[in-house]
């Protein structure tokens, strides 16, 4: 008789042995990890988009005959405060209902404004504020420079 000890239904006994170190990287945890990583940077991704506004030129029939809708508003201010939208004289303080007229019915709400170059700024942005008033989007300045037909410097 080998075995005074007898074990019901084992073939064979096997002992424990202690726990030692092992060099292998558990790699569970860390494709966890990437994964949330991964949601995270999909579900943020939408929010850090963003749009350029553009202005296309509108749609011309006849290149020879421009409908007077769509033309450009020009005003000027000239040193000696004469107004003037598109060659018409306005005064100031009639200036914002003029707009209002003007671009009342029109869908390109921009208007671009000439001024001297003596003509102090705090001016200009009453008759920008008149402007915003009136309704108008976009405002845009012409300066002496791109009168002369010069590119201004440091615009693109």
């Amino acid at each position: 008789m080998a075995h005074a000890h007898k074990h019901f239904g084992a073939d064979k006994v096997v002992r424990g042995e202690t726990p030692h170190a092992s060099a292998d990287m558990n790699v569970t945890p860390l494709i966890d990890v990437l994964l949330v990583l991964l949601i995270i940077f999909m579900a943020a991704l939408p929010l850090t988009q963003k749009g350029v506004d553009i202005n296309l030129p509108l749609e011309t029939k006849r290149p020879d005959t421009p409908d007077p809708a769509n033309t450009q508003v020009m005003l000027e201010y000239t040193n000696d405060r004469h107004l003037t939208i598109n060659h018409q004289p306005v005064n100031m303080t009639e200036l914002e209902s003029k707009l209002r007229d003007i671009f009342e019915t029109r869908k390109e709400k921009t208007m671009f404004i000439a001024a001297d170059g003596g003509v102090r700024y705090g001016e200009i942005i009453q008759i920008i504020d008149a402007a915003k008033g009136a309704g108008i989007e976009k405002v845009g300045i012409v300066t002496e420079e791109m009168r002369r037909g010069g590119s201004a410097k440091g615009t693109q």
